[in-house]
């Protein structure tokens, strides 16, 4: 099969289309046939080597962890059979032409390979980290990053949930945000006055998704540690602020972002889709920071 492997860290070129061996599956896991698979900021980190140390990796490797496709063959125990059509987390790498899934669920026919590769991930870290502040309606939630990948979930969680949400931006993306039912206030010097401005009434919990070191004005924002995360800013513990960087992977958290998706209820704003063989390009736009929307993978 084809796929996309890196054998030594760097930048986006290190990414190059090689020729693997099609992998079989295990006891409860299914081999899929990629239809899409998601690019999420991590997949950019561990390729440059930032974060491998943390993951136990080394190269040679398949990167992506998002996956969309058509179960094509089952290990003994799984729980889905040839030509169901799925999405999930990829334990082998999701930039291939096959990879091997043991946490997936169905895709609802109304669902793009797009949307439903771009879900997973995005999809749980936003609701994982609102669950650890505990966001709950009348709170007034402060989102760091609310037009990105995370973010846009984040917010749409937490306006759900029955709290209102403050989301900060760069200048251009501050409409974006009020779109999707936020207050909006520019990120960078003078931000706890603004925030103060636009939400006199306090803020009650606090997610950073951008790592842009606003933990000290969110700490000032709040008065203290208390119900904040962030899934950026490495240097969280020394503020005494949570770290949540790993998850909680279940089919059934898929099953609920998917009737999300489908009723309309949840949007998943998808941006560029580029084919297996740019995977590189794909990575380049990730690293921009400007993404116009999710982007993904198509393989087939």
């Amino acid at each position: 099969m084809q796929a996309i492997q890196f054998t030594e860290f760097g930048g986006p070129d290190v990414l190059k289309l090689a020729d693997l061996p099609v992998p079989e599956p295990g006891k409860g896991q299914v081999r899929i046939a990629v239809r899409a698979a998601g690019v999420n900021p991590l997949d950019t980190k561990l390729r440059s080597g930032a974060m491998a140390a943390m993951m136990g990796l080394e190269p040679p490797h398949v990167p992506g962890f998002d996956v969309a496709g058509v179960v094509d063959a089952v290990g003994e125990g799984a729980s889905f059979a040839v030509g169901d059509e799925v999405f999930g987390w990829s334990n082998t790498g999701s930039y291939a032409e096959y990879a091997l899934a043991t946490i997936v669920a169905r895709k609802p026919a109304e669902l793009s390979w797009e949307v439903a590769a771009g879900i997973p991930t995005v999809g749980e870290t936003a609701v994982r980290a609102l669950e650890v502040i505990g966001v709950k309606a009348g709170d007034v939630v402060l989102i760091h990053g609310a037009s990105g990948g995370v973010g846009r979930i984040a917010v749409q969680v937490a306006l759900a949930a029955g709290a209102t949400v403050v989301g900060t931006g760069g200048p251009s993306k501050l409409d974006d945000i009020r779109s999707l039912g936020a207050r909006a206030v520019t990120y960078g010097e003078g931000l706890v006055d603004r925030v103060r401005e636009i939400a006199p009434e306090g803020i009650d919990a606090v997610f950073d998704t951008t790592g842009y070191g606003v933990l000290k004005d969110s700490i000032a924002l709040r008065g203290g540690t208390d119900r904040i995360v962030t899934i950026a800013d490495g240097g969280a513990a020394d503020l005494g602020i949570p770290f949540t960087g790993s998850g909680n992977q279940t089919g059934e958290l898929l099953d609920r972002l998917a009737a999300q998706l489908t009723d309309g209820s949840l949007v998943l704003a998808v941006g560029t889709s580029y084919p297996l063989a740019e995977a590189a390009k794909a990575h380049q736009e990730s690293e921009s920071g400007h993404p116009t929307g999710k982007i993904t993978i198509t393989v087939k």
